[in-house]
């Protein structure tokens, strides 16, 4: 692999690939197929439309759209002109989408035309998918310059890209990225898997590390990335089918939700896919069985990453051991990784915290939140793990999320694990509501498999008989499906709200 030195110069011009697809784009009406040519092309254009624009080095350059090969150009160029990229969840509020903007510092933002009245009329917009008018906006292919650009090389630890996080439980913040951490996520992560023959299906949106990872992997590998705009199981399946996709990645929800859709399963092809890696929120039992059933072919991983410190944590057991299920894999050798109980950092369920080149310089901005640092420099993630003999870990469950009944330490994840172990639960999200006496009880929404009853009372006696009894929980609704926040994880917050208002409009006992 050729010196990368600008995160948005990822392609390998000396390949022999450039002529081959680098993007299959399905955002619009028939698919468009872009070269590696063609991208970096645009990529370069766009760097050259930004800087003719007035823009200088470190100005900010807001992205707000769903995904499409421009959005990859606009990102690539952005970092290339020495500018920062600034991915925006283009399911915020408008509000929210203001708060960020004047958060970033954004100077001109790149949208597509269905978030254009999402932009402040204070900022410059650039519109992919418009038609250039005298009045309105200027399109993407009228802003650009094209011509050949020579990437900026950053200086030692400049900033390359701001992502921010949902803002589910309050103001966003935007973790800070360089040019050289996530360079090294690219080189790592190509170094550990040829990705040049596969073909990726991205369908998580682009304003989401999951999905821009890969993006930035599919690109500097020369491999081909097939480009939904937004997940649907329906499209999702039909790209699978229709491409051959052999290599798929995805929030566990974001699979539970295909697999769910029986008829249409039973009319794809899956045969293709060989690897899927699934990360970003726990996996359960059922749903691994699932897969294997409907994908017999895949290699399967359950992964672990962060914003703040990347996707490279864990990989394969240097002793070549199998990596079991539910496992999230053995400490990768080049990050450092801790668990932490109190003032033990050798403990074998703890905090985890760790180390490693890809981590962020930092929250934007945000002076009135303690930085997530131990003193040694090791980010503390506050998710919690638990690590085996053989030296394997497994999700525990979020410190946040962890509430005391009764005196005992409840993690969520740990009841939502025991109660999928049920033959009748797909999934299972567990929350705390009030109670005079425990402080604090469980109670949990549950999804059924179908065709597969279940009770109540059958759930609460399978806990009772498979853990200590403070964990059981008090009351089990049934859903058709548990609801999803704007980056398809499980909107746990959602259903916190719906149990206090169940538990207090029926004075049911929690």
């Amino acid at each position: 692999m050729r010196t990368r030195f600008n995160l948005g110069d990822l392609i390998d011009r000396d390949n022999g690939r450039l002529d081959e697809p680098a993007i299959i784009d399905l955002a619009g009406a028939e698919p468009r197929t872009v070269s590696f040519r063609a991208l970096d092309n645009m990529a370069a254009a766009a760097a050259r439309g930004l800087l003719a624009s007035g823009l200088v080095r470190g100005d900010r350059v807001a992205i707000l759209s769903a995904n499409r090969s421009e959005y990859l150009a606009a990102y690539l160029g952005a970092m290339q002109a020495g500018l920062v990229a600034v991915p925006i969840n283009y399911r915020f509020p408008r509000e929210m989408t203001d708060v960020v903007l004047r958060d970033a510092g954004a100077k001109i933002v790149f949208c597509d035309v269905e978030r254009l009245p999402a932009c402040p009329e204070r900022l410059p917009a650039v519109v992919f998918g418009g038609a250039q008018t005298s009045a309105g906006p200027r399109s993407f292919e009228a802003f650009c310059r094209p011509g050949s650009f020579e990437p900026v090389r950053p200086a030692d630890g400049e900033t390359a890209m701001i992502l921010y996080t949902s803002g589910s439980t309050g103001r966003p913040k935007g973790v800070v990225l360089s040019h050289a951490s996530h360079l090294w996520v690219v080189k790592t992560r190509m170094a550990a898997q040829d990705l040049a023959p596969h073909r990726l299906l991205v369908a998580a949106p682009l304003y989401h590390m999951n999905a821009l990872a890969l993006a930035k992997l599919s690109i500097a590998s020369g491999a081909t990335m097939v480009l939904l705009p937004q997940f649907t199981a329906a499209t999702y399946m039909e790209a699978i089918a229709r491409y051959r996709c052999t290599w798929l990645t995805a929030v566990p929800p974001m699979i539970a939700m295909v697999l769910r859709e029986k008829a249409l399963v039973a009319g794809t092809d899956f045969s293709s896919v060989a690897f899927l890696r699934m990360g970003s929120a726990p996996v359960s039992p059922a749903l691994l069985e699932a897969i294997h059933r409907t994908m017999p072919a895949a290699t399967v991983v359950n992964a672990y990453g962060t914003t703040e410190c990347g996707p490279v944590v864990f990989g394969p057991h240097p002793g070549g051991l199998a990596q079991p299920p539910l496992s999230v894999g053995y400490p990768h050798p080049l990050v450092s990784l801790r668990l932490v109980d109190g003032s033990d950092r050798q403990a074998t369920q703890g905090v985890l915290e760790m180390n490693s080149p890809a981590r962020m310089t930092g929250y934007h901005d945000r002076p009135d939140i303690p930085p997530p640092f131990a003193a040694d420099g090791f980010y503390i993630t506050g998710d919690v793990f638990r690590r085996d003999g053989d030296g394997f870990h497994y999700f525990v469950g979020r410190t946040d999320d962890m509430f005391v009944c009764g005196g005992e330490n409840i993690y969520p994840g740990e009841v939502e694990k025991l109660l999928e172990r049920h033959a009748a639960v797909a999934q299972a999200c567990v929350v705390p509501v009030d109670d005079e006496v425990k402080g604090k009880k469980p109670v949990a929404f549950c999804v059924r498999r179908e065709g597969v009853a279940v009770s109540e009372d059958e759930l609460k006696r399978f806990a009772l008989a498979h853990a200590p009894a403070y964990m059981h929980p008090r009351a089990v609704w049934f859903l058709d499906r548990l609801p999803l926040t704007t980056t398809n994880k499980v909107d746990r917050k959602a259903l916190l709200d719906r149990a206090a208002a169940s538990t207090l409009s029926s004075g049911r006992e929690p």
